[in-house]
């Protein structure tokens, strides 16, 4: 079974993230190194703390009607998502 998220704000965006980085059992830290991000950043995402383009392309979407989804798999992924 695949868990669906439906992003429309900055919030579901960042439970998205964090429901995605528990299912494979990786700290920030892991998961902020294996993307080349720093980790307050992941931390700010996976708060719902949004950046203007964020804001931006979820407003452009939901003017289209249309809706961003995020798939989380059951299991975890095999091999490097990198």
């Amino acid at each position: 079974m695949v868990e669906q998220i439906r992003v429309r704000r900055p919030t579901d965006l960042g439970l998205a993230v964090a429901s995605a980085r528990h299912a494979r059992g990786l700290t920030q830290e892991q998961l902020a190194d294996e993307a080349g991000i720093d980790r307050t950043y992941l931390a700010r995402l996976e708060a719902g703390l949004s950046t203007l383009l964020l804001e931006r392309m979820l407003r452009l979407l939901r003017r289209c009607g249309a809706d961003l989804v995020v798939l989380l798999p059951s299991e975890p992924p095999d091999g490097d998502a990198r």
